[in-house]
């Protein structure tokens, strides 16, 4: 069966991301937004996958065999790759993004570049507020080990040449230093320096040569300072279970009992670095040449996220304020309202806000009993566990099912999870083997009536105020209790996983979801052989699983029409002769990150519209606690599927397979989708009254 390496698919998206910062009729800070992006994605990149595959490497022969793919040829094609990218990466900064930024009278300046009133300017800053927070290390026989911080960019001083007044030593080594220091980026607030400007014409300068012009006076000793940059990125500990399961999991598992903690995935050095310095800096961490990739005299793109935004609106995209619903009420009852009827929410085009009321309103109800809910990021000053923390005081039974293998949020997760507790909230945590990704809300209530009600939010997103401003997600809140009887059963089961709940509307993993798709495709291959129309839509961030695309292979040969849009990961190759001729793929990588998950099938004329918080991945659909929920309500199905079509039919961000973007055919409108759905949600009210 024919796939693409799963490594390789994630950097072609990358690659889409780099594409952004390329294209011309993005503005020009958000475009620097876009190599920062990049920039970060490659790091996490290293952190995950490239650790994984050196860490696969290092198991023994026979193990390694098992595991069908080499994981040295796949690390060194990876490697190749992103050598290509990160060349393509600099050329793209160097060559399109400075000189436009000239253009408009921002030079980012190098220290060289600096004229005598801006390097005395620049030596007063450093003076004033600079100097006080370096501490540098001295890497000598002093110091046995030298431990670098994941991903923070340091820097290092070799010093030669001392004055002849305070030299003592008798050769040339003894005259040389070497010294390292973490730049102090979150202590001086920021990567960047805006020097005075000179008319209309701006100056910034990294904090980094703001060090390199104050570096003579903090070794007033010697004669020569050269100041370069080095930056670690560290092995994650993804657990192995993401790659391999079963019998060959416990020899892994095995294999890697001893390994290091944190293990160097990548050091980035500059190449203009003394060779003095990368021998001390590798003999005081024990990193190896393996782990050295020659990166560039600046590090940590990502700062640019930080860059100076000048005032200028023309620089950024222009202000989309999130949009009022049109169906829930701005003031008073959300209960009631979702009492009457279903509703969806698309943040970030519709405020998120409408599930912080909600959550605020059923911890000061005094008829709601009871708040159940899913955590998997939460933002650092979260309104959400905010409100279920009033809701417990409040006395409700609050049950929060906390994920605490998150990537990267399982401190952040554990803080709060320690504060629930400490309010009177059950606080779930699920037993290693089982990562909760789904986004469930249930609210059990006493009516009027005296009868008991639920209510409920199904999310593609995670309950996250600051990423609901930037990712885009479907939210369904309805009190169907088709619906929310089963989101009941999910929640016992995540309490206890005593018994797999019996299911008839939720497509459930690890139970159910992989065999309700199977069940779901395998009715429009019978529909195809039959002569009848059959299609498949799906909207997803990943396809990887092989057995699902095996799957779609099957229906394409059956004569089922298949569109994938993936933002991401795309391991399924369309449009291949004999086995992938009738799918077809692309991506979309625009302002928001695209983050809901759409499965579309056409049933025969009676079409099902599934949202789900789950890629087509292997993990998603055996390791996690995923659910695809269906959307009942004919009403919203045909919005669900209306905004779909705008991503079907872009024509400006749409990339195929190859990543070469999709031009409007002659005649056609450019139809850029994130646009048109915001335009089209902005009229939604309106077309409503008439």
């Amino acid at each position: 069966m024919k796939t693409l390496s799963r490594d390789l698919s994630w950097l072609r998206f990358n690659a889409r991301v780099l594409q952004e910062a390329q294209t011309d009729t993005v503005p020009l800070l958000e475009r620097l937004k876009f190599l920062a992006i990049f920039s970060s994605n490659l790091d996490e990149f290293f952190k995950v996958r490239v650790a994984t595959l050196r860490r696969l490497t290092k198991l023994k022969k026979k193990t390694r065999a098992k595991l069908g793919e080499s994981p040295k040829r796949q690390l060194k094609e990876v490697l190749a790759e992103v050598a290509r990218q990160q060349e393509e990466f600099g050329a793209t900064f160097r060559g399109q993004l400075l000189p436009e930024l000239n253009r408009h009278h921002i030079h980012l300046l190098t220290e060289a570049e600096l004229t005598d009133k801006q390097r005395e300017w620049t030596a007063r800053y450093f003076e004033k507020n600079v100097r006080d927070l370096l501490s540098p290390v001295a890497l000598d026989d002093t110091l046995h080990h030298l431990f670098l911080k994941d991903q923070a960019v340091y820097l290092t001083f070799f010093l030669s040449q001392p004055n002849a007044a305070t030299s003592k030593a008798k050769n040339k080594h003894a005259d040389e230093r070497v010294l390292i220091m973490e730049l102090p980026t979150k202590r001086h607030g920021g990567r960047f320096v805006r020097l005075p400007d000179e008319g209309e014409e701006r100056y910034v300068l990294f904090l980094d040569d703001v060090i390199r012009v104050g570096a003579a006076g903090l070794f007033p000793a010697y004669q020569q300072v050269e100041v370069n940059a080095v930056k670690l990125s560290r092995d994650a500990e993804l657990d192995i279970e993401e790659e391999v399961s079963g019998d060959l999991m416990e020899k892994i598992r095995s294999s890697l009992a001893k390994r290091t903690t944190g293990f160097p995935a990548r050091m980035l050095f500059d190449p203009q670095m003394p060779k003095e310095v990368l021998r001390a800096i590798k003999q005081k961490t024990g990193i190896t040449d393996e782990e050295l990739v020659e990166g560039s005299r600046y590090h940590n793109f990502r700062d640019f996220f930080g860059f100076p935004n000048f005032g200028e609106a023309d620089f950024h995209y222009p202000p989309r304020p999130a949009l009022p619903h049109p169906t829930l009420p701005r003031t008073g009852s959300l209960l009631a309202a979702i009492g009457q009827r279903d509703h969806l929410l698309h943040p970030p085009y519709q405020s998120f806000d409408y599930v912080t009321r909600l959550l605020r309103e059923a911890a000061a109800d005094p008829r709601v009993s009871g708040i159940s809910i899913t955590l998997y990021r939460v933002a650092s000053k979260s309104a959400v566990v905010k409100a279920l923390l009033k809701a417990a005081k409040n006395g409700k039974q609050v049950t929060v099912v906390v994920e605490l293998k998150a990537r990267f949020d399982e401190e952040s997760n554990l803080f709060w999870a320690d504060k629930l507790k400490r309010a009177g909230a059950h606080v779930v945590f699920t037993p290693p083997e089982l990562k909760v990704h789904s986004k469930l809300l249930l609210i059990t209530r006493r009516e009027d009536d005296e009868t008991t009600r639920r209510y409920g939010y199904f999310s593609t997103g995670n309950f996250n105020e600051s990423t609901s401003e930037l990712y885009t997600d479907h939210g369904l809140f309805t009190a169907d209790e088709r619906l929310t009887r089963e989101s009941a059963a999910v929640f016992e089961y995540l309490r206890d996983q005593a018994t797999v709940p019996e299911l008839h509307q939720l497509l459930v993993a690890p139970f159910g979801l992989r065999s309700g798709l199977c069940a779901l495709i395998d009715y429009e291959i019978k529909q195809a052989k039959k002569g009848h129309e059959a299609y498949i839509i799906l909207k997803v961030n990943a396809v990887e699983d092989e057995g699902m695309i095996a799957k779609l292979y099957e229906a394409s040969h059956a004569g089922v029409r298949v569109e994938l849009i993936v933002r991401g990961i795309g391991r399924l190759v369309p449009g291949q002769p004999g086995f992938s001729e009738n799918i077809s793929q692309r991506g979309l990588v625009d302002r928001f990150l695209e983050h809901s998950r759409v499965y579309v099938f056409g049933h025969g004329g009676e079409e099902k519209v599934y949202v789900s918080s789950a890629d087509w991945m292997t993990r998603n659909l055996d390791r996690r606690v995923e659910v695809a929920f269906p959307i009942l309500d004919e009403s919203l199905r045909a919005e669900v599927r209306h905004l779909l079509d705008f991503q079907r039919n872009d024509n400006v961000k749409a990339r195929d397979f190859e990543n070469a973007f999709i031009p409007a055919v002659e005649g056609e409108k450019p139809l850029r989708a994130q646009e048109a759905t915001y335009a089209w949600l902005k009229g939604q009210k309106r077309r409503q009254r008439k």
